[in-house]
């Protein structure tokens, strides 16, 4: 590789260090204002394209702080409102002068406006809807303004509250249709009934929410004016808090140190509601799903009552170092109460891994491979990474005799650029993959060196328009060489810039508020080695074809303070020539798709779905809303055709695989439901006739190349 990949962190990471030794001094004993200083200070010095902090900034962080607490605009007034635009454009005042004025006022504002609202909703739950009047309400409160009054705020609450409540109330309804046809000697309850019942399931959520609410401290809300102002760069620039900073390496790696097991707050403790394949709860099997953890012990030492406890609270004390031991006081399923000792121990999350499969068409044999994320462990490289592990899949799959290989990137966010440069690598001979470019310097080319190819045959890349970042990298890459045919959406997510996470205390030589959290950093951009940048454009697939989302609004186009499309030299490559007829096997495939009767239905829905998603003016008569259900629900049942659909393609996992499942039914039940849909995916089946197509018509040289090391 040209360069290391940290080069560009460690360079700004180290000026922005050394500034704050030698020119800053962040020696502020509010925590508040320290982490508003050392951020915006960051921000200006490190970002990619830093913004000047003025007015229309100001203004900026303004509205959309508002529009952050309150977006439904049923908590603040319209005096509220006035009062704080006397700091409309003074905000860019406060920040450089590490002020949280602004902050104080809002936050004291919104938790009385909170407390407030409790009363407002029991108010208006304790009364009957009624369902008979025409009414209708606007759920797109963008252009809304705040209620002027306490009782047009509450009527607000009331129309939001039907409409939470009306669903619920349809379904009571038919629930009891269901029980009659059941039982012919069941009594019928009254509307009345039904009514206050879907009432009280509304309310019920309500006091949940506001429970949790309730569980958030101070800093949490500060954190989301933070990053209020840090949204103002790009929607990619984040600042984390240090339990946000945990979840995020766990998401990055894809494993973490504790039970395994996910939980879910409830009133009287914290209710396990999934065990994770592998983990020590799985393995220990004396817990299981619907259990209530109520007390938590160190190994030794009295038990911490968690009942009441913030969850994030409570998962620290359950989660903790590999080898520990954790005693659970556990309320199980049928009431009794037991304590369980844990001993904790190194959980990996399958679901964020690769996998692949042999898919077998016409007694040929070709490979799947599901990648997830571009994941890595931020403090041992080789420990696992998407590279590595793609890598061995790739090989398991040639031992299993594939002819063709489907890459399938949809929904992947994207990820470590180390190991996308790594698996670009596995894929041709040598040469750039990527071109980076920081903030005024030169650009650099990220190569691979190595001249052995793992996969020489078939190749084709799987995207859509949640395909980001590293996706993008990756998919670019091989379409410039000609390398793989890319089948997907329009274009991708168009994320062409790249983050760097630093952590706080390597700017500030001491604090006294310990951990202060990361900031993930937009630090340069990437382009394609043709020279685009897939910033904002993405990259366009060889076969378009539409899906679900072809018609949403989701892409970085679509995404606040986007950074702008540009465009480099070219980086010095050879296009693939191991194709012989590359450019009719992707209008073979487009005729075909054009074609297919599925991606017409595929198509038709992804349109009614835009429709559904632009209407924002919902009646709260029950009559109409039973019209408008109906109509949908018919909708809905004609494009539920699409999920009948038949490849008559067959799925197998590898032999490793198979030999894990005695131990593992809940890894068969897993794999079993996903060779169920890539059998009903229209998508995969024509990636594998494009692999069909390239292996009989355009393979030069049919011998696979031997396995990197």
């Amino acid at each position: 590789m040209k360069r290391n990949l940290i080069l560009g962190f460690l360079v700004i990471l180290i000026a922005v260090a050394s500034c704050s030794f030698t020119n800053k001094s962040f020696e502020n004993d509010d925590k508040d204002k320290l982490l508003l200083d050392l951020i915006t200070y960051i921000l200006e010095r490190g970002h990619y394209e830093p913004k000047e902090i003025n007015d229309d900034f100001s203004v900026s962080v303004f509205e959309d702080f508002i529009d952050v607490i309150d977006p439904t605009k049923r908590y603040f007034l319209e005096e509220d409102i006035l009062e704080f635009e006397k700091y409309k454009f003074q905000i860019d005042d406060q920040i450089r002068n590490t002020d949280i004025s602004f902050f104080n006022i809002v936050y004291a504002r919104f938790m009385k406006r909170m407390e407030n609202a409790k009363s407002v909703y029991a108010e208006v739950l304790s009364d009957p809807f009624d369902y008979s009047i025409e009414e209708s309400i606007n759920i797109d409160y963008k252009d809304q303004t705040f209620a002027a009054t306490r009782n047009e705020l509450k009527e607000r609450w009331r129309k939001q509250l039907k409409y939470a409540t009306i669903g619920t109330y349809d379904s009571k309804f038919k629930e009891q249709e269901q029980k009659k046809k059941d039982d012919s000697d069941y009594e019928s309850i009254a509307v009345s009934q039904m009514e206050s019942e879907a009432r009280e399931s509304t309310k019920k959520t309500l006091d949940e929410y506001f429970d949790f609410v309730d569980d958030l401290k101070r800093e949490d809300w500060f954190v989301y004016y933070i990053n209020t102002i840090v949204d103002e760069f790009d929607p990619h620039t984040y600042y984390f808090a240090p339990e946000d900073k945990d979840k995020f390496d766990i998401s990055m790696s894809g494993k973490f140190e504790g039970i395994g097991a996910r939980l879910q707050k409830k009133p009287e403790g914290a209710k396990i509601v999934e065990i994770i394949s592998g983990g020590p709860v799985w393995r220990n099997q004396q817990l299981e799903v619907g259990d209530e953890i109520l007390k938590v012990g160190q190994e030794g030492e009295l038990p911490v009552n968690i009942v009441g406890m913030r969850l994030d609270d409570a998962i620290k004390l359950i989660k903790g170092p590999k080898g520990t031991v954790v005693d659970l006081t556990v309320r199980k399923v049928d009431g009794s109460i037991e304590e369980i000792s844990i001993t904790r121990d190194v959980v990996e999350l399958e679901e964020s891994y690769a996998k692949s499969a042999t898919v077998i068409k016409e007694n040929q044999k070709y490979g799947i491979i599901n990648l997830p994320k571009f994941y890595v462990d931020f403090n041992d490289y080789a420990e696992r990474n998407a590279a590595t592990d793609v890598a061995k899949e790739v090989e398991l799959l040639k031992q299993e005799g594939a002819e063709g290989l489907v890459i399938d990137l949809r929904d992947n966010g994207g990820g470590s650029l180390k190991t996308v440069v790594e698996m670009a690598g596995l894929f041709i001979k040598d040469g750039p993959v990527v071109q980076v470019r920081s903030s005024g310097k030169e650009k650099d080319v990220y190569e691979d060196k190595d001249e052995r190819i793992q996969w020489d045959g078939p190749l084709v890349i799987l995207v859509n328009e949640l395909s980001a970042s590293a996706s993008e990298i990756l998919a670019a890459a091989m379409q410039d060489y000609k390398r793989a045919v890319v089948i997907g959406s329009k274009q991708t997510f168009g994320k062409g810039t790249v983050q760097n996470v630093i952590p706080l205390e390597n700017i500030v030589r001491s604090n006294e508020h310990g951990d202060l959290g990361a900031i993930k950093l937009t630090t340069q951009k990437f382009y394609r080695i043709n020279g685009g940048s897939t910033q904002l454009e993405g990259v366009k697939s060889d076969v378009v074809v539409p899906d679900r989302y072809s018609y949403i609004d989701l892409g970085e186009r679509d995404q606040r303070n986007p950074l702008s499309w540009d465009k480099i030299s070219p980086a010095d490559y050879e296009p693939w020539d191991g194709y012989i007829d590359y450019e009719s096997t992707i209008a073979n495939s487009t005729k075909r798709m054009a074609a297919n009767p599925q991606i017409a239905l595929i198509e038709e829905n992804a349109k009614w779905l835009k429709e559904q998603q632009d209407e924002n003016v919902v009646s709260l008569n029950f009559e109409i809303y039973k019209k408008e259900e109906k109509k949908d629900k018919a909708k809905s049942t004609y494009f539920k055709s699409i999920s009948d659909y038949d490849s008559h393609l067959t799925f197998e996992s590898l032999k490793y695989e198979e030999e894990l499942f005695t131990k593992d039914p809940v890894l068969r039940e897993k794999r079993d439901r996903w060779h169920n849909n890539l059998a009903k995916d229209v998508y995969v089946e024509e990636a594998i006739n494009v692999l069909q197509d390239l292996k009989i018509n355009n393979i030069k040289n049919g011998k696979l190349a031997s396995v990197k090391d």
